[in-house]
């Protein structure tokens, strides 16, 4: 297994996880991907985010069917200003690439957000470190385990 999910796959047991690392035949590097591979909706699929609050990062687990409106999230955070980090960014903060961030494991402690829009699904999938690698948990297991606060961080259309 890649050390990177290795690490989530640890993260899991330690939290007391339902699920373990899956790796895919093929890559998942994308909520459409992800979907597509495991065979359910775009919606099951927590996307791990990460954003730069003021000059702090912050991740946000939203459903892979939505877009986060920064304006949300910088009101949750008490931010003045809300961006998208770029990729050295996400590396950064996370020990991960963009395409493979889970919401566990990562390099550095970061403040979570958790899109209350995820809990309308009894199972999502996330990913587990690389692009091909996913695990399947609830929103209530997803929050505890990532140490989330929930929050309406979804874009209206």
């Amino acid at each position: 297994m890649h050390p990177g999910a290795e690490r989530v796959q640890q993260a899991l047991r330690s939290g007391g996880a339902t699920g373990d690392v899956v790796e895919l035949a093929s890559t998942a590097a994308t909520a459409a991907l992800a979907a597509e591979v495991l065979g359910v909706s775009v919606g099951q699929i927590a996307n791990s985010l990460v954003f730069i609050a003021d000059d702090d990062p912050v991740l946000v687990l939203t459903s892979g069917a939505n877009r986060v409106d920064l304006h949300k999230v910088a009101a949750v955070l008490g931010a003045a200003k809300v961006r998208r980090a770029n990729p050295d960014e996400v590396r950064e903060a996370t020990g991960f690439t963009i395409g493979g961030v889970p919401p566990v494991a990562h390099s550095t402690v970061l403040p979570v957000l958790i899109d209350r829009d995820l809990a309308q699904h009894d199972e999502i999938w996330a990913a587990a470190g690389t692009p091909r690698t996913v695990f399947r948990s609830t929103y209530d297991e997803l929050a505890r385990l990532s140490g989330a606060r929930p929050a309406d961080v979804r874009r209206e259309a």
